[in-house]
């Protein structure tokens, strides 16, 4: 999501900011599209953290485009009860999806009302939209992150800011899996064997939030929902 996310924005002109992420990532994204592309450390859970990472994005001139995508921990395939879910645990899962998507929020926010312009998309996934037994520390933030996503978009998009947020019902795909599928004919008969059932492209969220970016104000898309064409509903 990271590479191509900043991938996309770079290939259409605009100078991308990897947040979280590898600075070997950035420097191959800035390789690959001789583009401007930066990569900060910032915790997003900590509001002086993001404070001083955004301290740094601002000096580079408006910031017109954020992408909210973080997450506490990589998602266990294996449930944990909710009795064995550690405090710190819950918190921290908490405050990375939902305390610190407000951070990030409230300081691009000023610059886009200013501009009358402006883009902001939060990512969620199908624990945005119920409860899932073994999940309650993801759940409870992608609830929280849903309804900051819905509050901004009453408060701020009759200034011109769009707030949209992003339910991805499925696993997003690594670098190797779309290399493999880019790669020789047997490689697309495997996956379309059903070896990756449900694996979303990330190349291909990217060009949604593409679209999302410069969707008409007259009909702007709030929240929308993707999946593989071979996935099953949630």
């Amino acid at each position: 999501m990271i590479r191509s996310t900043a991938s996309s924005s770079s290939a259409r002109g605009i100078a991308a900011i990897v947040g979280v992420g590898p600075k070997l990532v950035a420097e191959e994204i800035a390789r690959e599209e001789k583009a401007q592309v930066f990569a900060i450390r910032v915790d997003c859970a900590d509001s002086k953290s993001v404070r001083d990472a955004f301290e740094g994005v601002h000096s580079l001139g408006f910031i017109e485009v954020l992408v909210y995508n973080a997450n506490y921990q990589p998602l266990s395939p294996n449930p944990i009860s909710f009795q064995n879910i550690h405090l710190d645990t819950f918190q921290n899962s908490v405050a990375v999806s939902a305390v610190g998507a407000f951070h990030c929020a409230q300081e691009v926010l000023t610059g886009m009302v200013e501009r009358g312009k402006g883009t902001i998309i939060f990512t969620g996934c199908s624990a945005s939209l119920n409860g899932i037994p073994g999940y309650s520390q993801l759940c409870c933030g992608k609830f929280a992150l849903r309804a900051l996503a819905q509050c901004l978009a009453r408060e701020f998009q009759p200034h011109g800011v769009h707030i949209a947020h992003v339910i991805i019902d499925g696993v997003v795909a690594s670098p190797s899996y779309c290399r493999r599928k880019s790669g020789s004919v047997g490689d697309e008969i495997s996956i379309r064997s059903g070896e990756d059932e449900g694996t979303v492209d990330p190349d291909a969220v990217a060009q949604t939030y593409w679209h999302l970016h410069i969707q008409d104000r007259t009909a702007w898309t709030q929240e929308i929902d993707l999946r593989s064409n071979t996935a099953t509903f949630f």
